[in-house]
């Protein structure tokens, strides 16, 4: 910079400090700093900076950790560029305090007189008007030269900043070249301009690798990024949990090495997500891939795979599909002394891994037992899969229960399907009706029931399982292998453990009891206070419940309905409730102890629930008549109005 320019000037910022004047030849940028620090008092001859003390400056340091990481790097080689020219590079933050200088050992040491180094304020309202405060004001690039400075004291330097932007165009420091203004070239400033846009630049690739970083770690599913040459790039948290390795074990290797060719050359695996076998350290891992081509101007330079172990599919599809067991031991709502003693069987029973039979007819609770039976075991936390076998057309039950791969058969899901056994792992699965399964299906059951092993329909390879099986069936299964419908070998593999849910009509004392349940739940779910009449309870004791509790449900549901006042009373009962137990025929077929129970209770019921009076009707005295309510275990209660 010329002798002429920096004494012209010099007298311009004399003029201005005696006078208040600006002559014409005074930039508009630097008249507009001059006037802000006349207004707010800023001392011409002083312009020293002001210095943090080192806690303050060490926060300082800390939230502008990655400012300073990706600028240090850019200021190092400019300075290798420009290093013997009398300069050096000064980083600040957004409020103009100094984090990093570099450059000439000599200029950097005068410029510390002034406290102008790390850890000072370059603020324009505190040492006037500078390249670097006057650039956080007007945030575009400024250079001073000389007297431009409001300072007396900076008027032997030049300084050219350019502000530092964030990715939403906000401020975040300053990058700025300093030295003698004898030095002084307008190039300077298009220099420092060049290097704040490449930090800005580099600041931004930071920023998009932190949130990929923190997309790709997110995602549940493991993820590996590979090249064009399939040599592993990186894979994620998630992928190296089910692969079982540490960070960086893959890093370059082939990934056909794991997965193999042919998954790469179907086009389903670049289209949809397939079931396929990771085959790492000697350990095969069942997964669920995708994989998607990483293409960069039409030309493919990778790929993404992701994946998901089949047992943590398989655990979604369970929580869609509900296969979770809703009901325990306490669910099931008794006091008959059969029914307990069934209780605490299947109690014992679920403590254990062998196979469950359960043994009634419909209605009775087979389903609550299995639920309850499964919540009682230590597979609780794991799927319960529930199956009738009577519900599944006879030529679709082998792909249900075991699966099947793609292709395996016309009509077939063209992914292949995972089979009922397959969901259960880790579980229980239930068998509803094993008594209906075709006998050549029960010879493949066997044979799974003997290792636990499972392959899909057009399948090759078989997966070990660990399953715990619990059957119900409303036949005589002993009966039925007689009979040649049931394999007799298959019968004693499932009847480890044999648990006899008896029908409703042997628990006398558990129909008002259930009644009432259902009939509590009905009140609550609608907040109403309906209640059962004394000729309605009796009219439930009266029938022979061949649909056993589902049919006492069912008609509870259906008066609660029908009533329309607070009471319901025994005309809201179906007419087939009344057929069978009014006539001789009824009473012919009963045995003499049944009669005897039956007689006790029609004459409480004549009686209003009276002991006594119940006990002079058919001749028995008070003690004989308390026995014999003990011994059928008939409560009284139930009869009074």
């Amino acid at each position: 910079m010329s002798w002429e320019f920096l004494e012209e000037i010099k007298i311009d910022w004399e003029r201005y400090i005696n006078t208040g004047e600006v002559s014409d030849r005074v930039s508009p940028v630097i008249k507009k700093s001059w006037k802000r620090c006349k207004q707010t008092g800023v001392d011409p001859y002083g312009g020293i900076g002001e210095k943090l003390n080192d806690d303050e400056f060490f926060g300082v340091m800390h939230a502008n950790r990655d400012l300073i990481e990706v600028a240090k790097p850019i200021m190092e080689n400019l300075n290798s560029l420009v290093l013997g020219t009398g300069f050096v590079l000064v980083l600040t933050d957004k409020n103009g305090i100094i984090l990093h200088i570099t450059g000439e050992k000599s200029v950097e040491d005068d410029a510390r007189r002034l406290n102008f180094c790390a850890g000072s304020s370059w603020l324009e309202n505190k040492v006037g008007t500078n390249a670097i405060g006057t650039c956080l004001v007007e945030e575009k690039p400024i250079q001073t030269i000389g007297a431009e400075h409001y300072c007396m004291g900076h008027h032997p330097w030049t300084c050219s900043a350019a502000p530092i932007k964030g990715t939403g165009g906000e401020m975040v420091g300053v990058l700025d070249m300093s030295g003698y203004s004898l030095g002084a070239h307008k190039h300077t400033l298009g220099i420092v301009v060049a290097a704040a846009y490449s930090i800005e630049n580099q600041l931004s690739l930071k920023k998009s690798y932190a949130i990929l970083d923190t997309t790709v770690e997110s995602i549940a599913d493991g993820m590996i990024i590979v090249n064009e040459n399939f040599g592993i790039h990186r894979i994620n948290k998630a992928g190296e949990r089910i692969l079982g390795i540490r960070g960086g074990e893959l890093d370059k290797s082939d990934i056909r090495e794991i997965l193999g060719d042919n998954i790469f050359r179907g086009e389903d695996s670049f289209s949809k997500r397939v079931d396929w076998d990771f085959t790492f350290n000697d350990k095969r891992i069942p997964c669920n891939v995708k994989i998607t081509p990483i293409e960069i101007e039409h030309e493919k330079k990778g790929m993404a795979i992701l994946f998901r172990e089949m047992k943590d599919v398989h655990q979604t599809v369970n929580v869609v599909s509900g296969n979770k067991a809703n009901y325990t031991f306490d669910s099931i709502i008794t006091g008959n002394e059969k029914m307990l003693r069934a209780i605490k069987e299947a109690q014992k029973f679920a403590r254990t891994r062998g196979c469950v039979l359960l043994e009634g007819e419909s209605g009775t609770g087979k389903e609550l037992f299995a639920h309850a039976i499964h919540n009682h075991s230590s597979r609780s936390n794991g799927p319960f899969v529930a199956i009738n076998c009577a519900s599944i057309p006879k030529d679709l039950v082998e792909s249900e229960l075991f699966g099947y791969e793609k292709g395996a058969f016309t009509g077939a899901v063209r992914e292949g399907k995972v089979g009922k056994f397959e969901l259960a792992n880790g579980g229980t699965l239930f068998l509803d009706e094993i008594g209906e399964l075709p006998l050549d299906l029960q010879a493949k059951l066997l044979r799974v029931l003997d290792d636990f092993t499972v392959t899909r329909v057009g399948g090759k390879v078989a997966k070990k399982l660990d399953v715990r099986i619990i059957v119900a069936t409303n036949r005589d299964l002993l009966e039925e292998t007689r009979r040649k419908t049931f394999r007799e070998d298959l019968y004693y593999r499932l009847n480890v453990f044999n648990v006899k849910i008896p029908p409703l009509r042997q628990r006398d004392e558990d129909e008002i009891l259930l009644a009432e349940h259902f009939l509590k739940r009905l009140n609550l779910a609608h907040h109403t206070n309906k209640k059962m009449s004394r000729e309605f309870r009796v009219c439930l004791g009266r029938n022979q419940w061949k649909g056993n509790v589902r049919e006492l449900e069912n008609i509870i549901h259906r008066a609660y309905h029908l009533c329309e006042e607070s009471l319901i009373t025994e005309d809201l009962l179906p007419d087939e409730l009344f057929n069978d137990k009014s006539d001789e025929n009824y009473y012919g077929s009963l045995t003499i102890k049944e009669q005897e129970k039956e007689c006790i209770k029609n004459a409480l019921e004549k009686a209003n629930g009276n002991v006594i009076g119940a006990g002079d009707m058919i001749g028995l005295s008070k003690s004989a008549m308390y026995r014999k309510l003990k011994e059928h275990r008939i409560n009284p209660k139930q009869y009074k109005s």
